[in-house]
């Protein structure tokens, strides 16, 4: 018999790879998502789309209250960085105050298990690489801050009612689809991988690099690249996990690449030169950023599928050749 998930932020980047996980599964899903950020055609036909706002308790108490539900997948927030240094309190109120009321909302409809797509950047600059689970919570941003608000809510939440939770920890979600039905979409664009695609395609003007004098071996700045598919099987493991009681798990390829090696990477895959110009570092930006996953290759046999940065490179490639305009051209 099928089991029955709620997806919150179902229709955005790395919802929507988890919903069609579940999808290709067999099993029943509901999407909530305000559609601000998300788009209805990420939502593979078989799921359900909602489109609310889960800060309204109204509309989540409605649906909640459609139960019963097998897990809560919690997508749903803001997520740049330098907007929340800009924005701290909106960002305090979407992110935290909300997702603790879904938690409550949750209890009260005897919701038994919770999903948190987390961040790594609660850590901040952590002086330990890779990071690992007990490396100390510094958050270096209000954005890291209202998920680590989530994650103790999350910890009381299970304490006292019981609610058991997977808090999931990692930094660059990338890739599209291996099979072409959805992708990366963002307006504006904020992340590497396609920025630097689109500067391949001669789609935007030169990539700009922020700095060449960091402490790394060609000077740019080094972060973790992890395929979105491989982000979803990882939530779905984790809730099988959730049978022995709540988890906490980073997630990375365990290896970092730099700025210049993801454009060398692009190169080769798309067989075109990256046009690109070195500027000013930009402030906060962290030298190195690694996540650890050896708990959850331990814990729940995860293992990265695409881990290579070529395989990374060649689906979102694909992905941004067949939707130049991303879901507009459906």
């Amino acid at each position: 018999m099928a089991r029955r998930y709620l997806v919150t932020g179902g229709a955005g980047y790395v919802g929507s790879h988890l919903v069609a996980d579940l999808l290709d599964r067999g099993e029943n899903v509901v999407v909530i998502d305000d559609l601000r950020t998300g788009h209805r055609e990420a939502v593979l036909p078989g799921a359900r789309l909602i489109e609310a706002d889960i800060a309204d308790p109204a509309a989540i108490g409605k649906v909640l209250a459609d139960g019963p539900w097998d897990a809560v997948f919690h997508f749903a927030a803001m997520s740049i960085v330098g907007d929340s240094m800009r924005e701290p309190f909106r960002y305090l109120i979407e992110n935290a105050m909300t997702g603790i009321r879904l938690i409550e909302a949750c209890v009260r409809h005897q919701v038994p298990r919770f999903v948190l797509s987390s961040t790594a950047a609660l850590f901040g600059t952590p002086k330990q690489m890779p990071i690992a689970e007990d490396c100390p919570i510094d958050p270096g941003s209000p954005y890291g801050e209202s998920k680590a608000m989530i994650e103790r809510a999350l910890f009381w939440a299970d304490r006292i009612h019981g609610l058991r939770s997977a808090c999931l920890r990692y930094f660059n979600a990338a890739g599209a689809d291996p099979a072409g039905r959805i992708g990366e979409d963002h307006n504006p664009e904020t992340h590497l991988i396609p920025l630097v695609i689109d500067a391949a395609l001669g789609r935007r003007p030169e990539l700009l690099v922020f700095g060449n004098d960091y402490p790394a071996p060609d000077g740019t700045c080094i972060r973790d690249y992890v395929h979105v598919t491989d982000l979803a099987d990882a939530h779905l493991r984790a809730l099988e996990r959730l049978e022995t009681g709540s988890v906490t798990y980073n997630l990375g390829n365990g290896q970092g690449h730099s700025v210049l090696q993801v454009i060398q990477a692009v190169e080769r895959v798309a067989g075109r030169p990256v046009p690109y110009r070195v500027v000013e570092r930009r402030p906060g930006d962290p030298a190195v950023l690694i996540a650890s996953s050896e708990r959850v290759q331990h814990e729940a046999g995860w293992q990265p599928r695409f881990g290579e940065i070529d395989s990374i490179v060649r689906t979102a490639l694909a992905w941004r050749e067949a939707h130049p305009n991303g879901y507009g051209d459906r």
